[in-house]
């Protein structure tokens, strides 16, 4: 089974509308080049920061969710729609990630598990549970293509979750984020690689473009990472769009040669009391 999957590697605006302009704009020239899912970065429409999060929440079914389903629908696509801040009914606040299906039916919903909470020395500072809840669901979604799984940016840095959306039937990953100028060169390729090779899966990372005037600079890169480990494509830091052509069959093929998680010893992976 193949489809074509395209990256949308965007500036994020601190007007919402300039970035739901630039979203619409490129989504349909992906569509245009045959783009069967469409994939956003993390936060498209929110600049990335602490104090924003809570200034640019939406509750799930407003404005921009309305957008992106509409966007969904009118192209015919999958729409990976990156993340939002969502609002739930009590005035919590999540890092969410929704998808769309070709009708602009939601078929997928992921409120970011792991909160970007670091302090590196000599580089990046960040503290998203000052505004931000956690969520607690591993999410996976079924496509005319197969089973894809969904996750958001530090999420995916847990190799248990990688797993775990595996072992549900996920083929393919897909990872909305930004990573900044401290964490990509130093782990962004690594963490995509890795996690691909271990799960055998496609691992597709979707980023923000670089803007070295913004508070928090995205590292860009947005990646696909083949079921070998291997990097199928990558960008650089500037804005556009990256289209590549997926072969699931190439899921199957590496599992069957390399039967990594047929050869799980479960029954010894327990930890005891006691030690082992």
């Amino acid at each position: 089974m193949k489809f074509r999957l395209a990256q949308i590697q965007m500036p994020v605006y601190k007007e919402i509308r300039l970035s739901v302009e630039y979203m619409e704009r490129m989504a349909a020239r992906a569509a245009a080049m045959g783009a069967d899912v469409i994939a956003l970065p993390e936060m498209f429409a929110c600049p990335y920061a602490v104090g924003n999060f809570p200034v640019y929440a939406q509750e799930e079914r407003g404005p921009l969710w309305q957008t992106c389903r509409e966007t969904a629908r009118r192209l015919h696509v999958y729409l990976s729609a990156g993340t939002i801040p969502e609002r739930d009914p009590s005035g919590k606040i999540y890092n969410t990630a929704y998808v769309f299906d070709r009708q602009g039916n939601p078929i997928g919903k992921h409120r970011k598990m792991h909160l970007f909470d670091i302090a590196v020395e000599g580089g990046q500072h960040f503290q998203e549970s000052a505004t931000l809840s956690a969520g607690d669901q591993v999410t996976v979604f079924d496509t005319e293509f197969g089973r894809f799984g969904l996750c958001i940016c530090y999420d995916f840095r847990f190799p248990e979750l990688g797993r775990l959306m595996a072992l549900e039937g996920a083929q393919v990953i897909l990872v909305p984020a930004a990573f900044n100028m401290t964490t990509g060169p130093a782990h962004w390729e690594l963490m995509f690689r890795s996690q691909a090779v271990n799960n055998q899966v496609f691992a597709v990372g979707t980023a923000p473009a670089r803007d070295e005037s913004g508070d928090y600079v995205s590292w860009g890169h947005s990646i696909v990472a083949d079921p070998w480990g291997s990097v199928a494509a990558q960008m650089d830091e500037k804005a556009g769009i990256q289209v590549t052509d997926i072969d699931l069959d190439k899921v199957a093929a590496v599992r069957e040669q390399l039967p990594l998680l047929k050869h799980r010893r479960t029954d010894i992976y327990v930890l005891k009391k006691n030690g082992f």
